[in-house]
């Protein structure tokens, strides 16, 4: 368990996220970056859901994105409250 950092929030462990990208990529992109599935968008874009990743985690696989030369459309965190609401 790490130590919150004095004037920093206490963050959980890892947080989700959703990561969308331009065009409807084949299912062996999410393999690719290490991410369980995708989901196809009708506007024409694929969202990869990460969950449980820390900053660290985040950031490496926004390297992956851009190293395989895919458009980053838009990075979402998306609040356990929201989370528990659509349950």
């Amino acid at each position: 368990m790490s130590t919150p950092t004095p004037g920093q929030p206490d963050r959980p462990e890892g947080e989700t996220y959703e990561i969308r990208l331009r065009g409807h990529l084949d299912a062996r992109w999410a393999a690719r970056l290490g991410l369980p599935g995708l989901t196809h968008e009708s506007d024409g874009t694929t969202t990869l859901r990460a969950v449980g990743v820390d900053q660290a985690a985040l950031h490496g696989l926004l390297q992956r994105v851009r190293d395989l030369g895919l458009t980053l459309v838009s990075v979402i965190r998306v609040s356990p409250a929201s989370d528990d609401a659509s349950n």
